[in-house]
């Protein structure tokens, strides 16, 4: 543990950083894989609005810093070509 006062808040904020964004990445996963569950049951409405879901998502995610924009950019066209294909 850290003697200075600072680093010691720094190490708390970091924790807490690191908490939520655990909890956006998470979120993001689960948005995912819901949109690939859906084009792999052939559910295509299913898979529409979980693939808008996981667009707003994708885009928070960006703007909160927890993932690069081209990696939010990536995504979001692998998905969209595979519920288009479906």
């Amino acid at each position: 543990m850290a003697n200075i006062k600072s680093q010691i808040k720094r190490i708390k904020t970091n924790q807490v950083r690191t908490e939520r964004n655990r909890a956006y990445k998470s979120e993001l996963r689960t948005w995912i894989r819901k949109v690939r569950e859906n084009v792999a049951a052939g559910n295509t409405e299913g898979a529409q609005e979980a693939l808008k879901t996981a667009s707003k998502k994708l885009d928070k995610a960006v703007t909160k810093g927890v993932i690069h924009r081209n990696q939010a950019a990536n995504k979001k066209s692998s998905l969209a070509k595979l519920v288009n294909k479906a």
